[in-house]
């Protein structure tokens, strides 16, 4: 049998085995993904802090948890944009360094509204609290949701404790001391509190 035939025939044997095409196909998913995934573990712009970077306090680490419980991850969720555009309106475009602290990291292939990690400092805490409540009393187009009932929901002082301990196994470089005073460091604040702490502080790294 000639070279071509054999190659004819094993390409043939490939298409009519569902299950070799599945494990063919699962293979080279894996190479490919260890490929792309496994130097950045070993890129110092991606494990290392950013300049300035430091970990969340227990008000924004809460905020954060709340950040995540809403979804508002699905329309904010970071995304790289080199764009002039992005850059011109929002500042400079999101960079790993800034994330090293975030278990799990909010990075994502697709992002629908306004890069967060520039808001920071952007606007009052005053207009977080009016925007969160009802966005289209300052933003008439938006279609995001409205928050009132945060306002009116204490952030859980008890749990967290064991929260800033669960990041510091993670790495986090938190103090014993921090971990035993964060439920000190919310108590009497409410999870629009929280939340606007955590907007307030995204992207000041880098400023």
């Amino acid at each position: 049998m000639s070279t071509h035939s054999q190659a004819v025939s094993g390409h043939q044997r490939i298409e009519t085995s569902n299950l070799l095409m599945i494990v063919l196909v699962l293979l080279t998913v894996l190479v490919g993904g260890v490929v792309e995934i496994v130097p950045l573990f070993f890129q110092r712009s991606t494990t290392q802090p950013a300049p300035g970077l430091k970990p969340y306090t227990a008000l924004q680490l809460a905020g954060r948890d709340i950040y995540l419980r809403e979804g508002c991850y699905n329309c904010h969720s970071q995304m790289i944009r080199p764009l002039a555009a992005e850059t011109l309106r929002y500042g400079k475009y999101s960079t790993a360094g800034e994330f090293v602290y975030d278990h799990p990291f909010q990075w994502g292939s697709k992002r629908t509204g306004p890069d967060l990690a520039r808001v920071g400092t952007k606007y009052s805490d005053d207009w977080h609290r009016i925007h969160l409540n009802n966005p289209r009393d300052l933003v008439p187009e938006s279609n995001m949701p409205a928050y009132p009932w945060l306002a009116a929901s204490p952030v859980d002082a008890a749990g967290m404790p064991a929260r800033l301990g669960a990041m510091r196994t993670l790495g986090v470089p938190y103090t014993e001391a921090e971990v035993q005073s964060s439920a000190q460091d919310v108590a009497g604040k409410t999870e629009l509190d929280a939340l606007i702490a955590y907007l307030q502080v995204l992207g000041t790294a880098n400023k």
